[in-house]
């Protein structure tokens, strides 16, 4: 019987991923072109790219378009803790995080509708919540919050330090919650969200869905946040109730 040759796509990313992993290359650091890498390597650019696809899933490289590929910083992981009150994303690792926060007001429509449980064409507004990581401000994760126009604030910085700054300022408007449910579901990232995040479409993300409602049944809160899955975990605690039971008259 004959062994199985390794790839040559594989063979070039071992290579790089050991020049990463030994200091050569170091973090934040520009690679060769593709042109450049391919020659070194004696291989057609299909190939080499077909590599670095490799090394892009795995987290190690990321490709900026317009620039080039680049070795990325360790990543910091993201601890989602459902269950709350609160949208949260968290990590212990300083420095913490920015957050760019694009404010649009819009009209309910498609899964809009269903998940703020509105009708088509209601005024709402998003809140676009893209945190960034370090001094290359790499992207790290992706939230949009919707809620109904009235209960909108004004005064929504565009830059903070969390998501946390903008769910203080929905809290300041709405009334007190008295329902989250949440959904976490794995799947690869849409088009949009790879370019975004800058992360491989192979890579699966973690998206998770998380509505709100006040006493009354209302939806206040629609979330849709997409955490890439190289760095992201979700932790939930149930709470059970037990019955107290007194001794009768």
């Amino acid at each position: 019987m004959t062994q199985s040759v390794p790839s040559r796509r594989h063979d070039i990313a071992d290579d790089i991923r050991n020049q990463i992993s030994t200091g050569r290359i170091k973090a934040g650091e520009r690679l060769p072109s593709e042109a450049q890498l391919a020659s070194r390597y004696a291989v057609s650019t299909p190939t080499l790219r077909s590599a670095l696809a490799v090394l892009q899933g795995e987290g190690l490289v990321e490709k900026i378009h317009g620039k080039g590929n680049f070795v990325r910083y360790p990543c910091r992981r993201i601890t989602y803790v459902g269950g709350g009150h609160a949208l949260r994303t968290e990590s212990p690792v300083e420095p913490a995080l920015r957050v760019s926060i694009r404010t649009t007001n819009l009209q309910a429509h498609g899964q809009l509708t269903c998940l703020l449980g509105v009708s088509a064409n209601s005024p709402l507004t998003e809140f676009l919540c893209l945190s960034h990581e370090g001094k290359s401000r790499s992207p790290h994760s992706l939230a949009r919050i919707y809620v109904p126009r009235d209960l909108s604030p004004t005064d929504v910085p565009a830059e903070s330090h969390c998501c946390k700054t903008v769910e203080a300022k929905l809290a300041e408007l709405r009334p007190p919650l008295a329902e989250v449910r949440e959904r976490v579901s794995a799947r690869p990232p849409t088009p949009e969200e790879a370019a975004t995040l800058r992360i491989s479409s192979a890579l699966a993300v973690l998206a998770i869905t998380r509505v709100a409602a006040d006493s009354t049944g209302r939806v206040v809160e629609a979330a849709l946040l997409v955490l890439p899955g190289d760095r992201a975990d979700a932790f939930f605690t149930t709470h059970h109730m037990t019955d107290e039971r007194t001794s009768g008259e």
